[in-house]
């Protein structure tokens, strides 16, 4: 990174703004990213390897097709992958590789974490604005390289979403005040090939100007890779999709709230390969939703209340608030690495790093971040205006 970009704040993490066309774009951020593309292609490099048995001949022939699938998709997201790598002076079949790594990793047969998501219609909430937020639980060494990238092209829509260093998109929202939130799911129908990657997906929703865009940008293209994305918008209205080749189901709001983790809660032709081995994956939804009913219900739901939903230990450390486990080697652990909250009304986006649980949320509005002179301001210290939930059990008494 470089002296113009805003720094990490102890809450979150850096923010990079860049503007221009598509490409001007990506070379922007390669180029300010650089050193850290480097160390998020490095570790995925490894665990292409290493978990999923690619060579590296293999990661070059993938990375190949997924950017020509990238120019068939999505032309925009093809110019700025082009223009990353271009800037941070890698590879292109490396970068577009690492936009494929949940479809690199998850269709080869590894298996690993993921996440938690609410989303609450504007109804039960006390302002009347549509509020999304999630848990992204995943690897900690990816937290340093992971930043809030904003981006506003020539006709001045913009983006912002957090992102690991050489990717695009992960949850965010949009000016059109269109959001997303990721959860990993995996399915017996993964088997990699050619396909749109499941990142791909996440950016071409973040693309889009209207719910109905989106829709097609998820449902009308062939994918590879299972995964979920809950989608919701300023006017009012929420869907969880959960997606698989060839497949695909969906969730619609329950008394103005929807909830998901990382199994298929739709009926769908296909076995659910995450559901037994996925951290409380079971029960975090129906946590989620037993902490924000009653709020909702009176129809007085806050983003307080959504924070203190994400922060809750129940079942520590595998709760909705993702603790390190020491009994699990290093390579496999996972964690709450951050905790983002979005105001889609507002258009703003709280985040908080790893633990959420004893870190405040920091706030970056839209419209602000590509002012030089922008910073966050800070919201919901814990302790304070907010409650975290119970205290952790400490992991030896539990063994004892």
């Amino acid at each position: 990174m470089n002296e113009h970009d805003r720094p990490a704040h102890p809450a979150g993490p850096p923010l990079i703004a860049v503007e221009g066309t598509y490409r001007e774009m990506g070379a922007e951020l390669g180029r300010r990213t650089g050193d850290l593309v480097e160390r998020s292609i490095q570790t995925y490099l490894r665990r292409f390897r290493d978990g999923a048995g690619l060579s590296d001949a293999d990661v070059l022939r993938w990375g190949a097709t997924y950017l020509g699938v990238a120019r068939e998709y999505d032309t925009r997201i093809a110019e700025m992958l082009e223009g990353l790598a271009e800037g941070a002076g890698q590879p292109i079949e490396h970068v577009t590789a690492l936009n494929a790594r949940t479809e690199m990793l998850y269709g080869t047969g590894y298996r690993d974490e993921g996440c938690t998501s609410v989303a609450v219609l504007p109804k039960y909430t006390r302002d009347g604005h549509t509020l999304l937020a999630q848990n992204w639980d995943w690897h900690p060494e990816q937290g340093p390289v992971t930043f809030l990238l904003a981006t506003r092209d020539t006709e001045g829509f913009s983006v912002l979403t957090l992102a690991e260093a050489g990717m695009l998109a992960k949850s965010g929202l949009n000016s059109a005040g269109l959001g997303v939130c990721a959860n990993l799911l995996v399915s017996d129908r993964d088997t990699g090939g050619v396909g749109v990657p499941y990142h791909y997906l996440l950016r071409g929703v973040l693309q889009s100007r209207t719910m109905s865009e989106a829709h097609r940008k998820v449902l009308d293209v062939r994918r590879i890779s299972s995964g979920n994305l809950l989608i919701a918008d300023a006017g009012g209205e929420a869907i969880d999709l959960e997606v698989a080749p060839e497949v695909f189901g969906h969730l619609l709001p329950e008394d103005g709230l929807i909830t998901h983790s990382n199994h298929f809660a739709s009926p769908l032709p296909l076995v659910d390969r995450k559901a037994a081995t996925s951290a409380l994956t079971l029960l975090r939804p129906s946590r989620a939703r037993h902490l924000l009913e009653d709020a909702a219900a009176a129809r007085t739901l806050t983003l307080a209340d959504i924070v203190g939903a994400l922060r809750d230990h129940y079942s520590f450390p595998d709760g909705i608030c993702r603790h390190l486990d020491p009994g699990i080697p290093a390579e496999q652990a996972v964690t709450s690495v951050y905790s983002v909250v979005m105001d889609l009304g507002t258009r703003d986006l709280y985040i908080a790093a790893e633990p959420p649980c004893t870190r405040p949320y920091a706030r970056w509005n839209l419209d602000d971040v590509f002012a030089d002179s922008s910073s966050p301001d800070v919201h919901f210290p814990p302790g304070s205006d907010v409650a975290p939930g119970p205290e952790p059990v400490p992991l030896e008494a539990v063994d004892a």
